[in-house]
C-alpha cells in the first residue's frame, strides 16, 4: 500500500522506557567513548572511579526518545529505508537512570521524486514528574516511494562558513563498532546481516547513523561544551553518506555566536557523512 498520509499529525500512543547505569555506559562504548584518551572520559566510561561521578552522553537522549507513530507509515521494502537526519533538544542533563515516556508524531510527508521524506517528532517527559527532558526530530528517507505529488518540504538555512574551521578533530571507528552500538537498542539488520545490506545495494552492512551522530556528539561535547553535558542543549544534522564500520570520521567546526557552532563530520577521503550541522550550547 502507498503511505500511509493519515497519520500526519496523529500522536502515537505513549510508551515507557526505563535505563540505568550500565545502559548508558555501554552507549558511550558504542560510541566510541575511551577509544582516545579515556581518562577525559571516565564520568562516561565507569560508574566507580575515585572522584569522578558518572554521567551520561547527551546523544544518548535519542534512543531513549524513540516509539512508534500512531499506525504503520506503509507496506514497503525496509531495505529501503534509511536514517535522513536527526536533531536532540534536551532540557535538562540526562540523568544516569530514569524512566521516559515518550510520545512520536509524524508532521510530515514529503514526495522528492526519487523517495519520500518522512519526518516524525518525539517528545519524551519524565515519567515520574512529567517535566520535560528530551525533544527529537527525525527524518527517513525511503527509495521509491516518491512520485505521489506530495509537498517536497523545505529545509532551513545553512551555509558552510567561508573559513577554516575552529576546531578539527579526527576519531576512529572500530571493525565491530555497529555490533557493538546494536545492544543498545537498535537492531536494524541493515547494520549486522550482509544478505539484508545487500538488498539495500550496500557491499556490507554499514554503520548507524545514530552511531556516527553520537561520534560526533562526543566531539562537539568535548571540544566546544568543555565535556559539560549541561552545557549541550541541541544538536541537529542531515545523514548524506554512509559510513562503514572502521572508517574514521573528521568533525570540522565552526563556532558561532550566541552559544551556537555549525559542523560537519566527514571521511578521511573528504565525503562528508554529516551535513548542516548545528550546535546550541549553554
Amino acid at each position: 500500500m502507498p503511505l500511509n498520509h493519515s497519520l500526519v499529525g496523529v500522536p502515537g500512543d505513549p510508551v515507557e522506557r526505563s535505563w540505568g547505569s550500565t545502559d548508558a555506559l555501554l552507549y558511550a562504548i558504542g560510541v566510541g567513548a575511551g577509544l582516545g584518551d579515556p581518562l577525559q572520559e571516565l564520568q562516561f566510561t565507569t560508574e566507580n572511579t575515585a572522584g569522578v561521578q558518572q554521567q551520561v552522553l547527551p546523544t544518548y537522549g535519542v534512543l531513549l526518545a524513540q516509539a512508534r507513530a500512531a499506525g504503520s507509515i506503509g507496506d514497503f521494502d525496509r531495505a529501503m529505508l534509511v536514517h535522513a537526519g536527526q536533531s536532540i533538544e534536551l532540557h535538562k542533563p540526562l540523568p544516569v537512570e530514569g524512566t521516559l515516556r515518550t510520545s512520536a508524531t509524524v508532521t510530515g510527508m514529503y514526495d522528492k521524486g526519487s523517495g519520500a521524506l518522512v519526518e516524525t517528532e518525539n517528545r519524551a517527559v519524565d515519567a515520574a514528574s512529567g517535566a520535560p527532558l528530551v525533544t527529537t526530530t527525525s527524518g527517513t528517507f525511503i527509495r521509491g516511494e516518491g512520485g505521489f505529488g506530495g509537498d517536497r518540504g523545505t529545509a532551513p538555512a545553512w551555509e558552510l562558513p567561508d573559513r577554516a574551521p575552529d576546531h578539527k578533530v579526527t576519531v576512529q571507528t572500530r571493525p565491530e563498532q555497529a555490533l557493538l552500538y546494536r545492544l543498545s537498542g537498535d537492531r536494524n539488520p541493515l547494520h549486522a546481516d550482509p544478505a539484508f545490506a545487500a538488498r539495500g545495494g550496500f557491499s556490507r552492512p554499514i554503520l548507524h547513523g545514530l552511531c556516527t551522530y553520537g561520534f560526533t556528539g562526543r566531539v562537539l561535547l568535548h571540544e566546544v561544551c568543555g565535556s559539560d553535558p549541561a552545557r549541550f542543549a541541541f544538536m541537529s544534522g542531515r545523514f548524506s553518506r554512509p559510513v562503514l564500520p572502521g572508517e574514521s570520521l573528521v568533525v570540522s567546526i565552526w563556532a558561532g555566536a550566541d552559544g551556537t557552532a555549525q559542523f560537519q563530520t566527514a571521511k578521511e577521503d573528504g565525503t562528508v557523512v554529516i551535513d548542516r550541522g548545528t550546535l546550541r550550547y549553554r
